[in-house]
């Protein structure tokens, strides 16, 4: 492992390990006021400082993290899932449905699916409950990238329906399904495998495009979405810098992902 990959194994894991106890390793809770200290800078007391409703936003910064990180890895789970269900469908009935199944997925990809997402979610009422905010936000994700990682998983699929292995396993009397249920999943789970881990990344940015837009998770609840949103309220940036604390973040938590899974990906 490279320096460089084991930096990120390191950041990524400190994080991932910082923000999943935000219960104790927050100092207030992501909606707690402080009355008396509105909009204030970095302090002993606020690290990062209060935003204009008085909560503190490093512990905002950590419950949003954890909110993220979580819910994208659970967007991309899904988003994986539908692929390998779509895609293996496809890829091993062959004829009509494969050809039906291939047709719909590109006419899938031709659509500029964060648009998409975005008229969407901008369709739903504003004043929805966190809760319902957070589902509809991140199945959005999984449901609408499903389609490139389905193609990948129709070829490898096909490829399997028509090779050697294949052949054996028929010509030796075992039965279509068992032959898909113990010879299939070791054939796909590389593939998928890799397409999890870029989808992580795509739909923690995606998620800080919608929030940018008001479009993500509703306040009070906290995401880097959301977090990132309030730079927008902000004209003294450079006299207060800690508020960038989001942004730097995410972008090196992308970062860290990315070089820890390219490995991976370039084997696919």
């Amino acid at each position: 492992m490279s320096s460089m990959r084991l930096a990120a194994g390191i950041i990524l894991a400190a994080t991932v390990l910082f923000v999943l106890p935000a219960e104790w390793t927050a100092s207030s809770p992501y909606e707690e006021q402080f009355r008396d200290a509105v909009d204030v800078g970095s302090s002993q007391e606020f690290p990062l400082g209060t935003d204009a409703l008085g909560r503190d936003r490093l512990s905002r910064l950590i419950y949003g993290t954890r909110l993220s990180l979580t819910l994208s890895i659970a967007a991309a789970a899904l988003c994986v899932a539908l692929a390998a269900i779509i895609g293996s469908t496809a890829g091993y009935f062959g004829g009509r449905i494969e050809r039906g199944i291939l047709l719909f997925i590109d006419l899938f990809l031709t659509l500029p699916w964060l648009f998409l997402l975005l008229a969407i979610r901008a369709a739903l009422p504003l004043n929805v409950s966190p809760s319902i905010s957070i589902g509809v936000t991140f199945a959005l994700l999984g449901c609408l990238g499903w389609a490139g990682p389905a193609r990948v998983a129709c070829m490898a699929v096909r490829e399997f329906r028509v090779g050697d292995s294949m052949l054996q396993s028929r010509a030796m009397g075992m039965s279509p399904a068992r032959v898909v249920l113990r010879q299939l999943p070791p054939t796909l789970s590389p593939l998928l495998r890799a397409q999890f881990w870029i989808a992580v990344p795509l739909f923690i940015l995606s998620e800080a495009n919608l929030g940018a837009l008001g479009l993500s998770v509703s306040e009070p609840l906290p995401s880097w979405g959301n977090l990132l949103a309030e730079l927008q309220y902000l004209p003294g940036i450079a006299d207060r810098p800690t508020v960038l604390a989001p942004a730097i973040l995410l972008c090196t938590t992308v970062c860290c992902i990315l070089l820890l899974t390219r490995r991976e990906v370039k084997n696919i």
